[in-house]
């Protein structure tokens, strides 16, 4: 019997083999919500909530001055977008529990697929309704005094796509150190979520926190995300800007580094 030719996809180095291997793990992952759409729609009211309940709230507690000029929508959709990603993405991993207890992950392995492609294609199935979600949140804002800037949101939601692939990498990477202990997982997760939600100031202005909270902001990657988007969806391009690109790709590769070297040693 002879043998079967290698694909040439297979032979593929570095970033080709991966982006190809990317689209099937995106796929497969991508299939569930195609399945079930009414999950998606459902997802929305959450962010409605926000914005309709708590967004009021905010003005009047805060006042204007601390949005940096901008309208009280204006500046908090943003945030909301970004929390919806982050929910999202940190429980990438979650999914991977379950393979991990029916035995599917181990046969997802015995397979050609880079490692890497693991986890972007699982992050990027949580970063892709959120594209659908940000575009129709803005749609419906704009008759309450939202000014949607088109082009300035699209890359707001690819630079938290980017920063998506190191988070969801990262939750992918305390799933498998937290293998048949679920606990650990949700503990880790929520003991981090929203420390770095609240530091981040995404819910309210940073500015009107006390002087550690100012400084401790500084030294969260979440911070310049947030400042980024804030400036995109504005309809501007700036340091914000290029600070939160710069956040979310140190973030991605760092995700991957470790989610690599942790798939390896689970092999191991």
């Amino acid at each position: 019997m002879t043998a079967q030719p290698v694909p040439e996809v297979l032979k593929k180095p570095g970033l080709g083999r991966v982006l190809h291997d990317t689209k099937y793990v995106f796929w497969r992952e991508m299939l569930l919500p195609l399945r079930d759409p009414f999950s998606l729609v459902f997802s929305l009211l959450q962010p409605l909530v926000f914005l309709g309940l708590f967004g009021p709230l905010l003005g009047s507690a805060v006042g204007a001055p601390a949005f940096g000029g901008q309208s009280t929508l204006q500046w908090f959709l943003p945030g909301v977008v970004v929390m919806i990603a982050l929910f999202g993405t940190s429980m990438t991993g979650s999914n991977l529990q379950y393979e991990l207890m029916t035995g599917s992950y181990e046969r997802i392995l015995a397979t050609p697929l880079s490692r890497s492609s693991l986890m972007i294609g699982r992050a990027l199935k949580e970063w892709a309704p959120l594209v659908v979600q940000g575009l129709l949140i803005a749609l419906v804002c704009i008759p309450f005094g939202f000014v949607f800037h088109p082009l300035h949101v699209l890359f707001g939601l690819v630079v938290l796509g980017i920063f998506g692939i190191g988070l969801g990498a990262l939750s992918y990477s305390l799933a498998l150190v937290s293998q048949h202990k679920e606990w650990i997982f949700w503990g880790v997760q929520q003991t981090l979520l929203f420390p770095l939600m609240i530091l981040s100031g995404i819910m309210l202005p940073i500015e009107a926190g006390p002087g550690w909270m100012k400084v401790a902001s500084q030294f969260n990657p979440l911070t310049y995300l947030v400042n980024a988007e804030r400036e995109l969806f504005a309809g501007n391009v700036g340091a914000d800007t290029l600070l939160g690109l710069i956040a979310a790709a140190v973030t991605a590769a760092v995700g991957l580094v470790v989610g690599v070297r942790a798939i390896n040693r689970n092999i191991s």
